[in-house]
């Protein structure tokens, strides 16, 4: 039979810390903006569906560059 190696069980606390804050402000480079970018245009013009489409647009647009971000804030934290 195949002889799959032990998984790594033990995570230092310094990859575990590292790892919250990075996921913490990738999900705030995220969503901060575009929604704030959709709730200025819903309150600035009244317009819902304008407002949700270009959010969703910035949305998207910060999601294609994600492991760019990611890397950043990686170094950044290092």
């Amino acid at each position: 039979m195949f002889n799959f190696p032990k998984k790594k069980t033990e995570i230092s606390t310094e990859v575990l810390v590292r790892f919250i804050w990075v996921s913490s402000f990738l999900a705030m480079i995220f969503t901060i903006p575009p929604l704030s970018i959709f709730l200025g245009i819903y309150f600035l013009t009244g317009e819902l569906i304008i407002g949700a489409v270009i959010g969703f647009g910035i949305h998207f647009v910060i999601l294609a560059f994600s492991g760019k971000i990611s890397k950043r804030i990686t170094k950044l934290m290092s």
